[in-house]
């Protein structure tokens, strides 16, 4: 149970949930399959699979949680040839041109045709709240994917007061800073080898880096031509790998050997055991990753943030 993205929202006020009152919410809006005239449809489905019916598993005070979406595939170009078959059709046996609006209604009528025979392509995606922590953690690669969760998560719900996390100063800034070292590295990076730079003008130009050194002469030429750095590869404390962008987004996350060996000491033949330890080592991880990534990149902006009192 290893995340492959992370992006992270940080509760705005204190919010604590209880492992069954998150499942009765959910069981609301767990999922069902799309009907015969349904193009898509969305709902909560058990993290761990066929292992377990439950839709949120818990340990140690994270839950995690995952929604899965079905959506008919209706490929444009044969939508397209069946109503221009349609449309000729008409215009032959009735002597008139079909016009636009005729055209849509013909559109429409072959979807409905097309549906029940379609097929589906099933798409989930996982996170998992920390209300001690006060996080919610997408395993996804965009924001929007990431905010459809959330979203989803508040209708559920009722309330999820989360929002993105800010930093006292832009991602950027301090990216561009590391690697033209007027920003000291924290001890707990090592840059890799890939990077991406904009130039700040309205109509600039974005280069793409693999396999260099980032603070060599070439990405240096770059930074001094006026360049920023909006996203590089870095590792964390020996332990994780991943590729960090300038809204905070984590891709391609990477555990170090050291996790994976520990997961290899659990019992092989017991795929639930394997899951929740996974889904431990995980959270543990990422519990010390978040807060000091927040505080590597200048300290996080919490003037939005509603404390304990």
């Amino acid at each position: 149970m290893w995340f492959r993205n992370a992006r992270v929202f940080r509760f705005t006020k204190p919010f604590e949930i209880t492992a069954e009152a998150l499942e009765e919410k959910l069981q609301a809006d767990a999922f069902k399959p799309c009907g015969p005239q349904e193009t898509s449809r969305q709902g909560w489905v058990s993290p761990m699979g066929k292992h377990s019916d439950l839709l949120v598993h818990s340990a140690d005070g994270y839950h995690l949680i995952a929604l899965r979406k079905e959506e008919k595939l209706l490929p444009a170009s044969v939508i397209k040839e069946l109503v221009d078959e349609k449309a000729e059709l008409i215009e032959t046996e009735q002597h008139r041109k079909v016009r636009r609006k005729e055209k849509d209604e013909l559109k429409e009528e072959v979807m409905l045709e097309m549906l029940p025979r379609a097929f589906s392509k099933n798409r989930r995606c996982y996170a998992y709240l920390a209300p001690a922590d006060g996080v919610l953690v997408v395993d996804a690669g965009s924001a929007k994917q990431a905010e459809d969760l959330a979203s989803t998560l508040r209708k559920s719900l009722g309330s999820l007061p989360v929002r993105p996390p800010a930093v006292e100063q832009a991602p950027s800034f301090t990216f561009t800073g590391w690697l033209n070292e007027s920003i000291d590295l924290p001890a707990t990076i090592e840059l890799g080898t890939e990077c991406e730079l904009k130039d700040p003008s309205e109509d600039g130009g974005v280069v793409r880096c693999k396999g260099l050194d980032l603070q060599g002469d070439e990405i240096r030429s770059h930074l001094d031509a006026g360049m920023q750095v909006t996203k590089l590869s870095v590792t964390w404390d020996d332990n994780l790998s991943f590729v960090l962008d300038e809204e905070l987004g984590i891709r391609r996350l990477k555990f170090g050997d050291t996790l994976q060996e520990k997961l290899d000491g659990v019992d092989a033949d017991d795929a639930a055991a394997r899951f929740d330890a996974a889904f431990a080592l995980m959270t543990l991880e990422l519990a010390r990753l978040i807060p000091g990534l927040l505080e590597a990149l200048g300290g996080e902006d919490r003037s939005a943030i509603v404390e304990e009192g």
